[in-house]
């Protein structure tokens, strides 16, 4: 019992880290998945059994680490990644949620789905082969999503005998590409997940390196997703009247603080409606608080009784977010079927959903070379674009690069609820502006705002 205890205590005093794995098909982000489970402990022993046995049924005489990880059939099948697979793992020093995704490029959509939370991406890339078209293109998502951490792992260097030009050479083609995304920051490791060379232990093949390994480096990566320090948002999503005798006049609003942190007898603003009080009280399980912070889930009470409905922003009166109709972005579309001009969705923001027209597609994007087309008309699935959005109300929103918490938005179809789009507001590259074409300017004839 007292282990159990003392394993809990740790766990609870150690930081967490999310990270997702990309790299081109058959790179081998499953095998070094599994291998970074299996070489840290992290994996039960009948999860292993499991695995030794499917691989020899498959005529392997060693275990196949990939398939603590591909868990669907036709993963398994086809030796491939389909999903985002999960996986939650702990070291002493560090507790980890990982997302392994998928490498063919009709998934990209998966690997946003799986880096969008991440503060670290692991893209893989086989020695023999360099750098490729998928390579760029993972290496872009990441920028999209302002992953503030990059680690290019170039693995199997067991199969080009570990040569040092073959590692330099990959790197500095890699750390160029990213950084003129405005990656901020790029680590590069020679490894080979097969052998284990470099992911959890030090490889005795590779002398010449003298940088951390894979598990060392995640370890150590400053976490960046202090939220505290953000531009403070509470969307509201529920008001509470209880209207009992015994709390005959109270009104709270209850959610989840998004970033940063709030007090009472703060300044706060209202928004879309502008109107202003201070906060009179926080309650935080069940007590009242003096300050609360991002994430914790509070209820608060304003001075003031003004008109505050679910989806409502209450942020400080000094630093308010802008209120706009017109959202400029750069989307990934995940659905099958496409996005295009003139399109009616529900644009859903925080705990607030709007009416909302695809005003306008200026431009996709081709992530090998980052070229940008001009005005395509549509996007379709795994396309990554710049769209205008026209919204029936106002939304309270911040650029992405400022918030990925209240930067970010989905575009879903009205008709069945299906997400059609992932949208980034504001620029698209932190090194790069993008031309966003005029705003369109016709009203839609029955959406009319």
């Amino acid at each position: 019992m007292t282990t159990v205890t003392q394993h809990a205590e740790q766990l609870s005093t150690t930081t967490l880290l999310r990270f997702a794995t990309a790299g081109s098909v058959d790179d081998g982000k499953s095998t070094l998945v599994g291998r970074l489970l299996h070489d840290s402990k992290s994996v039960l022993t009948d999860q292993l059994e499991a695995v030794e046995h499917a691989s020899r049924n498959r005529g392997q005489e060693a275990p196949d680490l990939a398939l603590l990880t591909d868990g669907l059939r036709a993963e398994r099948e086809q030796g491939i990644t389909i999903d985002v697979a999960y996986r939650y793992f702990a070291t002493p020093r560090r507790r980890f949620i990982l997302a392994d995704t998928p490498g063919h490029v009709q998934y990209t959509r998966n690997m946003v789905t799986g880096a969008s939370t991440a503060e670290l991406a692991v893209v893989l890339v086989d020695a023999r082969n360099g750098v490729v078209e998928q390579t760029r293109r993972h290496a872009a998502v990441a920028a999209l999503l302002r992953v503030p951490h990059v680690v290019l792992a170039v693995n199997k260097m067991d199969l080009v005998d570990y040569a040092e030009p073959v590692f330099a050479a990959i790197a500095k083609e890699f750390t160029a590409y990213a950084a003129s995304l405005g990656v901020p920051e790029i680590t590069a490791i020679p490894i080979s997940a097969l052998a284990g060379d470099n992911v959890v232990e030090p490889s005795a093949h590779m002398d010449w390196y003298g940088g951390p390994t894979v598990l060392e480096h995640l370890e150590t990566v400053p976490v960046s997703h202090d939220l505290t320090t953000c531009h403070a948002r509470f969307p509201v999503q529920y008001v509470i009247r209880p209207q009992t005798a015994e709390h005959p006049d109270y009104r709270g609003y209850a959610g989840q603080i998004a970033a940063g942190a709030f007090r009472v007898g703060e300044a706060v603003t209202v928004l879309p409606s502008g109107r202003t009080s201070t906060i009179a009280g926080i309650d935080a399980l069940g007590e009242s608080v003096d300050i609360a912070w991002a994430p914790q889930s509070v209820t608060i009470r304003l001075a003031d009784d003004i008109d505050v409905s679910r989806g409502d922003l209450i942020a400080p009166a000094d630093d308010a977010p802008g209120v706009t109709q017109d959202v400029e972005a750069t989307v990934c579309h995940v659905a099958d079927q496409p996005l295009a001009v003139g399109q009616r969705v529900l644009l859903k923001h925080t705990t607030r959903t709007v009416k909302a027209i695809v005003k306008d597609i200026p431009s996709r994007l081709t992530l090998d070379d980052l070229s940008q087309h001009p005005a395509p008309g549509r996007l379709v699935a795994n396309d990554i674009g710049r769209v205008v959005v026209r919204t029936a109300e106002p939304l309270a929103l911040d650029a992405y690069a400022d918030s990925r918490r209240t930067g970010s938005f989905l575009l879903i179809d009205p008709a069945d609820g299906t997400t059609l789009t992932a949208g980034m507001a504001g620029q698209a590259f932190a090194a790069t502006a993008t031309t966003t074409g005029e705003d369109a300017a016709a009203d839609d004839a029955e959406w009319d705002f």
